[in-house]
């Protein structure tokens, strides 16, 4: 280092998380069970009529704070991402009838998450999403990081 130079500044991680809401309708229903199966793994949930639910989705990214703009990312820039990979395509929708991952997927919070995750990852730069959180209900939360 020359004399009068500053030092290197640390560089500094962050987590940065955005929550969105979205309604949608599904039923737990396994094509690979039989209707007694389904009926005794899924209980209620598995009602031929479906049910639905108020869901809340936090997302999290994680990366370097840049220095210059003193940020991870564009917040707004993960609003947009989540618009184009969570509400649009699941908003106001039967899982099981209007979402074409979920015809032989049963539409349970993980396998949501995991949509979720896989949709995300088309917009995001590599190793930028962290964790994508799903409340089915204020009580049943399920939490998906990729693995």
């Amino acid at each position: 280092m020359e004399v009068g130079e500053e030092p290197p500044k640390p560089i500094r991680t962050a987590l940065v998380t955005r929550v969105e809401s979205f309604n949608a309708a599904h039923r737990l229903h396994s094509n690979c069970l039989s209707a007694e199966e389904n009926k005794r793994i899924f209980g209620k949930c598995n009602n031929p009529n479906g049910h639905g639910h108020n869901y809340k989705v936090e997302v999290t990214v994680r990366g370097e704070v840049n220095p210059l703009t003193g940020m991870v990312m564009n917040i707004s820039d993960l609003k947009e991402h989540m618009q184009e990979s969570i509400i649009k395509p699941l908003d106001h929708k039967n899982l099981d009838k209007d979402v074409p991952y979920f015809t032989n997927v049963v539409s349970t919070t993980e396998n949501v998450a995991i949509f979720i995750w896989d949709s995300l990852q088309k917009y995001l730069s590599p190793k930028l999403l962290y964790e994508v959180k799903v409340y089915e209900t204020d009580k049943n939360i399920v939490v998906y990081r990729g693995e």
